[in-house]
């Protein structure tokens, strides 16, 4: 019987801890060939923000056509210059209700508000596997995960 797997990817985490960290982008097919093979998915959503243009929606594309459910929030601009278009409530939402239909749970992010969202996921009975820019994760997060993968060049799109 295959072990069954569930994905969820912070985009916005994961663009720019990556490109911080390594200046470039983030492979997603081949974080999807690396968790998937011999598995069985039962779910995998890349959770993103829409700005509405061309080259986003291209990407929209490609991580539909990998495999994702893409969910997108509305970028926000507040009158006092900052931004809004977090998807942490949605995603935790979502790592807890995978939990009972797959024998592991990844989180694609280097985000330590997740670190008790994996400790439920544990708790369900999945093993809960963090992904993310080592050097940009949060130790709660790496501490509350059951397996830890730092990005390294195998997952990244060098041009």
């Amino acid at each position: 019987m295959k072990e069954r797997i569930a994905l969820f990817v912070d985009v916005q985490n994961i663009y720019y801890t990556t490109r911080q960290t390594f200046g470039c982008h983030f492979n997603y097919q081949a974080f999807w060939d690396q968790l998937t093979d011999g598995r069985e998915v039962v779910r995998a959503v890349a959770y993103a923000i829409d700005r509405g243009d061309a080259a986003q929606m291209n990407f929209q594309r490609i991580l539909h056509n990998i495999g994702f459910e893409v969910r997108l929030k509305p970028f926000i601009q507040r009158r006092d210059g900052s931004a809004k278009g977090d998807w942490d409530v949605g995603i935790t939402i979502d790592l807890l209700d995978a939990a009972p239909e797959a024998d592991i749970v990844v989180l694609a992010s280097g985000d330590g508000d997740f670190d008790l969202a994996l400790e439920r996921v544990k708790r369900s009975g999945a093993q809960a596997w963090a992904f993310g820019v080592e050097a940009l994760t949060a130790q709660a997060l790496i501490k509350a995960a059951d397996r830890f993968i730092a990005i390294d060049e195998s997952l990244l799109l060098r041009r």
